[in-house]
C-alpha cells in the first residue's frame, strides 16, 4: 500500500508561499502557491483541485514544481513559438517611416492611418503584417494610433478671425454694463 505524501511546509517554506500569494505579480504562481497552502493546511489533492477548478494531475504537477524549484518553479516557462514577421529590417523601416510625412514619400495624403502605414511598409520590406499584428508592433515600439483632429483654422482669415474676437469682447463689456439690479421677478398678489 502507497505511503500518503507529506504536503506540509516548514515555517520557513510557509512564509515564502504566503508571501508570494500577497505580492508576486504572476498570477499563475499566486494560484499555484495557494494550492500548495492549501495542501499544507490539509485539504487533499482532489478538494485542492476542486477549488483551483484545475484537474488532479495538475495539483500533483504542481507540487513536484514546488519541491523541485520553490517559488520560481511555479512560474509558467517560456514558450517557444513562431518567431515574428516583423523583423529587424522590418522594425527600422517602420521607425524611418513613422518619422516621415507621407507627402515626403510621395503620398497624396497628409497624414498616416493603420491601413496606409502597413501597405507601405509591405511594399517596402516584402512582409505583410494583419491589423491586430501590427498595432501590436506599435505598441511594444510605444506608439499609440489616434483619429486625427480636424482642424480648418490654416483655411481662416486671420484678420478676420481677430477681429470677430475684439468685437466679441467688446459686446462682451456692453451686455455686463447694462445689467440693471432690478430683479425679473415678480411675486403673484
Amino acid at each position: 500500500m502507497r505511503k500518503p505524501r507529506d504536503y506540509y511546509l516548514s515555517e520557513e517554506e510557509l512564509d515564502v508561499v504566503e508571501t508570494a500569494i500577497r505580492h508576486d505579480k504572476r498570477p499563475e504562481v499566486r494560484q499555484r502557491c495557494t494550492a500548495i497552502r492549501l495542501l499544507h493546511l490539509g485539504h487533499k489533492p482532489e478538494q485542492v483541485a476542486n477549488m483551483q477548478a484545475v484537474s488532479k494531475p495538475t495539483i500533483y504537477g504542481w507540487i513536484n514544481r514546488w519541491w523541485s524549484g520553490g517559488v520560481e518553479g511555479l512560474a509558467n516557462l517560456p514558450k517557444s513559438g513562431r518567431p515574428l514577421k516583423a523583423d529587424e529590417a522590418y522594425s527600422l523601416k517602420f521607425l524611418e517611416v513613422i518619422e516621415k510625412e507621407p507627402s515626403e514619400l510621395g503620398y497624396d495624403f497628409t497624414i498616416w492611418t493603420i491601413d496606409r502605414l502597413r501597405t507601405h511598409l509591405e511594399k517596402e520590406t516584402g512582409i505583410g503584417l494583419s491589423e491586430s499584428r501590427f498595432r501590436a508592433m506599435l505598441k511594444r515600439k510605444g506608439y499609440r494610433y489616434r483619429r486625427p483632429k480636424h482642424d480648418l483654422g490654416h483655411l481662416q482669415d486671420k484678420d478676420a478671425k481677430s477681429e470677430a474676437a475684439d468685437r466679441l469682447e467688446e459686446l462682451k463689456k456692453r451686455s455686463s454694463e447694462t445689467i440693471s439690479s432690478s430683479s425679473l421677478w415678480t411675486k403673484r398678489p
